[in-house]
């Protein structure tokens, strides 16, 4: 993956983005940077541990390794297995590749030597992992800073390196985690260029998609066709997450498509589509949702709810710059949604009362929207001092700060018919005096909307990053057979 392009870069070739290692070598600055900034111990080493090969539980057969997510950011490393170090105070870097064996070399290719690692990622030393020990030892560090911290999305902790030897050393595991994830929350231009290009390759998919689609199809063609073009179009050999190919009332699970739900519909005339997938590039990712009908033509019930939630997209794209609260864009969200659906006649009453019973969340009960870069929900949506609401609706929310220029979000309102949520609020008298139920009837089996949008905060605003027909006319139009789609 390595080119022989000036400067060093990584790419797979042709029209492929290409990545330059200053990428790399800006983010181990900035973390030195940080670490100084506060008050990190003179002669402090950062060590990190990168992910290790995985197999299929007790069989020989090795899972598609995608490096983990920190190491990535630090040092932009392909290969399994590895350890990094880098010095604070001077920002030297050193990375430690495995000593592999001769018989690598017969099933697995070449064995390169540590110069090569040096010239392919640009650090300043390459030794072997069997040396970290010792090569750590000869730099006399007063502490080594390791990873270990809490992911509060997942509610898993980092993993924090560990090899032969590190007893021998003083070792603090807290100071680090907070300070580089909060070096992870702010992207630098290199880092929103990738991003934009994953949104590129994603959103080229999602349009091939549409137009391809048809009734009789099962949802997990769609799935497959979505992976064929961000990997064969755009080098995305892995997507971001698990992808959602939702049709008809499938569209209101909000994370329809794992094991126990498999994309596996089959997809009729008149249905709604809900496909929530995004291409991962050199780990950087997208996350694009795109609802449509699947014959290319919304029923006036469709275009009612579609509308609805596109409007409260456009809204918070408008509203979204440095300095507003995330929370208030949510809310933001909510205000709007609520609005359309007094217009439909779904709901009656006022608006300001129904925030105060939390309606919104009865139909969007998910946050607005994640911080995106290196994971699809990115680090550092809760630092020290950001409390996490607690009412629905906002305590789903996946960060609660103040926006800054570099971030790079999500936009995804949604409305879903859920069953489970439409039930208990017809049973809660503070929430159904809203309720016009016969009307809300009509709705019961439509299942749900969803638009997400990819965006990186500005000076003044935000950018859209993502590139899919969005209004009911520029998708009825798009979806009509015979376009070209153009990278």
């Amino acid at each position: 993956m390595a080119s022989s392009d000036q400067p060093p870069c990584l790419h797979l070739g042709g029209d492929t983005h290409k990545i330059p290692l200053k990428l790399f070598a800006v983010n181990r600055e900035r973390l030195c940077s940080k670490l100084k900034e506060e008050q990190c111990p003179q002669g402090a080493v950062v060590v990190l541990q990168g992910g290790e090969q995985q197999q299929r539980y007790c069989t020989d057969t090795d899972e598609v390794f995608r490096q983990e997510s920190y190491f990535h950011w630090t040092f932009g490393v392909l290969e399994a297995d590895c350890f990094g170090a880098v010095e604070v105070d001077t920002g030297k870097s050193i990375l430690f590749v495995p000593r592999l064996p001769p018989e690598y070399a017969v099933w697995m290719g070449s064995i390169h030597p540590p110069e090569h690692f040096k010239k392919k990622y640009q650090v300043d030393q390459v030794r072997f992992t069997d040396e970290i020990s010792s090569v750590l030892e000869s730099l006399k560090p007063s502490v080594l800073l390791t990873l270990h911290g809490l992911n509060t999305d997942s509610g898993h902790f980092s993993r924090e390196a560990h090899f032969d030897g590190i007893s021998k050393f003083t070792v603090d595991n807290e100071f680090l985690h907070p300070r580089i994830a909060e070096c992870r929350v702010i992207k630098t231009p290199y880092e929103i260029e990738v991003i934009k290009y994953a949104n590129k390759i994603s959103s080229v998919a999602h349009k091939e998609v549409m137009r391809t689609i048809k009734p009789g199809m099962k949802e997990y063609e769609l799935e497959s066709y979505f992976q064929h073009v961000c990997y064969s179009r755009g080098g995305c050999r892995h997507v971001a997450y698990t992808c959602v190919c939702a049709s008809g009332c499938n569209s209101s699970v909000l994370h329809y498509g794992h094991a126990g739900a498999p994309n596996d519909k089959t997809i009729r005339d008149g249905d709604m589509c809900l496909f929530d997938m995004g291409g991962e590039y050199c780990c950087y990712t997208s996350d694009i949702t795109c609802s449509f009908p699947v014959n290319g033509k919304f029923t006036e019930n469709q275009k009612i709810i579609y509308n609805a939630v596109l409007k409260a997209n456009r809204a918070v794209l408008a509203a979204a710059k440095p300095g507003v609260e995330w929370v208030e864009m949510h809310k933001l969200a909510e205000r709007v949604e609520l609005e359309e659906l007094v217009k439909c006649g779904i709901l009656h009453g006022d608006i300001e009362e129904m925030m105060k019973v939390n309606m919104g969340a009865v139909f969007m009960p998910h946050g607005l929207g994640h911080l995106l870069g290196c994971d699809v929900h990115d680090v550092g949506g809760y630092p020290e001092g950001v409390e996490r609401p607690t009412v629905p609706g906002l305590k789903s929310l996946r960060t609660a700060r103040v926006l800054k220029e570099g971030m790079c979000l999500t936009i995804e309102p949604g409305l879903y018919f859920v069953d489970a949520l439409l039930d208990p609020m017809l049973a809660n008298p503070a929430q159904n005096c809203f309720v016009n139920r016969d009307v809300l009837e009509r709705f019961r089996n439509f299942g749900g909307v969803r638009i997400e949008d990819d965006v990186v905060v500005t000076a003044t605003g935000c950018d859209l990053l993502t590139d899919v027909p969005r209004t009911v006319e520029e998708i009825e139009a798009w979806m009509q057979k015979g376009v070209k789609v153009v990278l």
